[in-house]
């Protein structure tokens, strides 16, 4: 298993020691947001967007102010919305209509969130370094990013 592995692996642990059992959605992404942005490395921000009025709209977040509403098909996070399919970007300078909340930002990785089979918003995060996330960001936080809504967590297949 990889120093990455092992990290989301307790990260996941964490979150749901955290959050499972507490159904106040505003006060799990707040803690989720806050958890993500101090354990893992080379973070500038961790965003939670809610898909709502046919629009993204931020939650809570860490980081400098973010972006408050991303139109579908804008950006990393509504090219998300619109594909509802995680993407990892290396570069944002190379994505195309890439939106600069953070001029700071380098590189990101956009999951989407699902609630109860449901298209429900995204959970963006930017890093200040090229070439800081992959497959495996994506992968540990589309199991990650469901935890905010304080039920225990499909964890390899299981409940």
């Amino acid at each position: 298993m990889s120093e990455k592995t092992e990290r989301y692996e307790l990260l996941k642990q964490q979150a749901q020691a955290l959050l499972t059992g507490e159904f106040d959605l505003v006060a799990n992404m707040s803690n989720l947001a806050s958890l993500v942005f101090n354990e893992l490395p080379q973070l500038n921000g961790t965003s939670f967007y809610r898909f709502k009025n046919n629009e993204l709209i931020l939650g809570p977040f860490q980081g400098k102010p973010a972006c408050m509403h991303i139109a579908v098909g804008r950006g990393v996070c509504g090219t998300v919305a619109k594909t509802q399919k995680a993407e990892v970007v290396p570069n944002v300078h190379d994505f195309s209509g890439h939106i600069a909340c953070d001029s700071a930002s380098k590189s990101e990785v956009v999951v989407p969130v699902f609630k109860d089979g449901k298209f429900w918003g995204v959970l963006d995060l930017d890093s200040p370094e090229y070439n800081t996330f992959d497959d495996v960001d994506a992968k540990y936080l589309s199991e990650i990013a469901p935890i905010v809504f304080g039920v225990q967590a499909e964890v390899g297949g299981r409940a």
